[in-house]
């Protein structure tokens, strides 16, 4: 059990599967000097996912209680020239390095943190969000004496009106850094990767930075920086440090308005500060990477609709820690922090990133070709709360649909006729593989559900990694759950449980003469003792 000192919890790692990824990046060859294009292959997205999942992520830094207050103005106060705020609800939620643990959870990694709280009613909240997140452990050193960071921002709708700061920024008592350090290196050989997360409150001080990154470096660790400080010289030897435009302006004393100048400035502090690399973010132009050997990366900007930036380089360097302790390269591991960033702005508050939302990111234009019909899982179910709200009857089915034939036409033809809005679910690529053997599919999941969405009977198509769909109706809760009438009732997966909630499930006739088994083997001058309606 959790305690309010230090805690123990296991991560869960839930297998997600959606489509194919490629990333194309513009970079500049450090030999010629001109941009060049570069294709990194991630397999496909659904190994991504997996692989971030499994990560272990130490995460050392500033914690802090972020607390928002929200409400409506609706006039200005009589007794000063400012609004009235009236009041319609708080939260609070972990922040500093506490939000950078919260977006590796989001992606269902599991965190560390080693961190400085106060004896006091804010961090005992602290460790208690702590206890309620499976996938966070948390080593929090109390303090006494020393007050709990506080940031409390008061919203109305989507504007803020005002932060007020609680803390002091003094080192680290002796004591309080010598258990730090000690709880680092316990845990440093049990985890991928090491974020240091500086907000300048005091607990990462010169000495206490040097002895970790260089424990790390000596146990072969990755080491990603969030700097706060104008001396870069700080982070000597770690792998990436990942400052904004303006830090990187006030650290070289140089503008950095141009690609040219941040490339330059980048370049200056790797050699002077013996940098890895650095991961420039640079607001609405994106992200520069500028590695000590390597081609430089622009990325262009990801967010279509800015909300709120708050957290959002905690959910950068969350990405790039749980893409390089899973052995991606760097280049890759930027481009997902980058659409994992475009997706955070895009949130109100400290708001986390899912992996779900990584993945729909990736390929925004994809599902815009398709109308949007492709979909996440949680995507998915916020579209399927709003259709039951506006009084629709939801209906499910599910396939390979490798090669689409009449067959296939007429099972979503019948589906969709039982229903308002028709939901499929796809089996991703690996689960064919495994189900029907290594030469199949013989489309990729990207096509199936390319061509499955262009399909008038067809709502959303949500692509799934296991056997069968059950995870996916028990989260979906369809009102009708359809199948070909080869199956019985009693053997359709999910039958059962939808029935229990008194739902419907529908056996569609099967159109004879058509299987996709059937057509491979004539492709192919064999034969197949198959028949009807076959996916």
């Amino acid at each position: 059990m959790v305690g309010y000192l230090r805690g123990n919890k296991l991560a869960l790692s839930p297998d997600v599967g959606i489509f194919t990824w490629f990333i194309r990046v513009m970079g500049v060859s450090e030999s010629t000097g001109r941009q060049t294009v570069t294709e990194i292959g991630l397999e496909d997205m659904t190994a991504l996912v997996e692989s971030l999942a499994r990560a272990r992520i130490l995460c050392v830094g500033d914690i802090m209680l972020d607390r928002f207050v929200a409400g409506a103005v609706a006039r200005i106060s009589p007794e000063a020239p400012i609004p009235v705020l009236r009041v319609e609800r708080e939260t609070e939620m972990l922040g500093g390095v506490g939000n950078v643990a919260r977006n590796v959870a989001g992606f269902g990694a599991q965190a560390t943190v080693l961190a400085v709280v106060g004896d006091d009613p804010a961090g005992r909240k602290i460790a208690a969000l702590v206890e309620a997140d499976a996938h966070i452990t948390a080593s929090l050193v109390v303090a006494p004496g020393r007050p709990t960071t506080q940031k409390t921002r008061f919203v109305s709708g989507s504007q803020q009106l005002l932060r007020a700061d609680m803390e002091i920024t003094d080192p680290l008592s002796d004591n309080a850094a010598v258990r730090i350090k000690a709880a680092f290196e316990v845990a440093l050989p049990d985890h991928d990767a090491i974020i240091l997360s500086d907000y300048a409150k005091g607990v990462l001080s010169d000495a206490l930075l040097r002895q970790l990154i260089d424990a790390a470096a000596a146990a072969g660790k990755p080491v990603i920086a969030d700097p706060k400080s104008t001396d870069f010289t700080r982070y000597a030897g770690v792998t990436l440090l990942t400052p904004n435009r303006l830090e990187l302006t006030a650290a070289s004393e140089q503008a950095c308005a141009t690609d040219d100048d941040v490339v330059a400035a980048a370049r200056a502090w790797i050699e002077r500060a013996n940098l890895g690399a650095l991961l420039v973010t640079r607001s609405a132009d994106g992200m520069t990477l500028v590695a000590g050997e390597g081609d430089v990366v622009h990325l262009p900007a990801e967010a279509r609709d800015v909300f709120d930036v708050s957290g959002a380089g905690d959910t950068v360097v969350a990405t790039l820690a749980l893409a390089l302790g899973t052995g991606a390269q760097l280049t890759a591991a930027a481009r997902a922090a980058n659409l994992a960033a475009g997706v955070a702005v895009g949130k109100a508050g400290t708001a986390v990133v899912h992996a779900e939302e990584l993945v729909a990111a990736a390929h925004r234009d994809e599902l815009r070709a398709s109308g949007n019909k492709v979909c996440a899982l949680q995507p998915a179910l916020d579209r399927i709360e709003r259709w039951r709200r506006s009084g629709d009857r939801i209906g499910f089915t599910n396939g390979c649909f490798d090669l689409i034939h009449p067959g296939h036409i007429s099972l979503l033809t019948q589906a969709r006729a039982a229903c308002d809005r028709l939901v499929v679910g796809l089996n991703t690529d690996q689960s064919i593989a495994r189900l029907k053997g290594p030469e199949r599919p013989v489309q990729n999941q990207r096509a199936r559900a390319t061509v499955l969405a262009a399909l008038g009977p067809v709502d959303m198509v949500v692509l799934f990694a296991d056997d069968t769909p059950l995870a996916l109706i028990d989260a979906m809760r369809p009102d009708v759950l359809v199948k070909g009438a080869d199956y019985t009732v009693d053997q359709v997966v999910g039958g059962d449980m939808v029935q229990s909630y008194g739902g419907q499930v529908l056996l569609a006739e099967l159109t004879a003469g058509h299987s996709t088994t059937d057509t491979i083997a004539r492709l192919s001058g064999t034969k197949s003792g198959s028949g009807v309606g076959g996916k």
